[in-house]
């Protein structure tokens, strides 16, 4: 870090659903700080509701895929929460995941009593692993279907996001997937 300014590089691409397919543009997540500016941001580069998401990569460290549908609220995919808490634009993505967990985690009691005999015996590694890692968890954050109705399966998107998965690479590998990889490799 130098007088303040952060070294870290990130790519940002907004790429925008139309009727001919996606439109996709660089864009500079520097105005970002909640992850309602990241929405509102997507919202700009849609076309009436249409879907848009937003690629975020850090230095082949993580990727992050955000998903903004009309006025619903965003959905976010993070290929490993705990490297993305690290670092400033992944942190807006990870602590709203987190948060959305610990909201939905005691949803259904009825499986309530059988998680917490299941987790029972992973508990004290669990609370070393997340005090390691600021409370976010190692690996895949997110929904991992978010990208399913533009046929990338959920286990592909993990299988890109697992252990050894070059996260640039994963983002072209989505981006051929869904029929943008020419276009996003060109704003690359």
């Amino acid at each position: 870090m130098i007088l303040g300014v952060s070294l870290v590089a990130y790519f940002a691409a907004v790429l925008a659903r139309t009727e001919d397919g996606w439109d996709v543009s660089e864009t500079e997540l520097d105005d970002v700080e909640t992850l309602a500016d990241l929405a509102d941001l997507a919202r700009e580069a849609a076309q009436d509701d249409d879907s848009v998401l937003v690629f975020i990569e850090q230095e082949d460290v993580w990727f992050a895929i955000v998903r903004v549908d009309g006025e619903e609220d965003p959905r976010i995919f993070v290929s490993d929460g705990a490297a993305a808490a690290r670092s400033s634009y992944g942190s807006v993505l990870t602590d709203e995941l987190v948060d959305q967990a610990g909201e939905s985690e005691f949803g259904d009691l009825d499986n309530l009593v059988a998680e917490l005999e299941d987790e029972a015996e992973a508990a004290e590694q669990a609370d070393e692993d997340d005090d390691a890692h600021g409370g976010v968890p190692v690996g895949p954050l997110g929904d991992a279907h978010l990208l399913t109705e533009f046929g990338l399966p959920s286990e592909e998107l993990l299988a890109l996001s697992g252990e050894g998965a070059v996260p640039g690479d994963a983002l072209e590998e989505i981006a051929e997937a869904l029929g943008c990889g020419e276009i996003l490799e060109a704003v690359r």
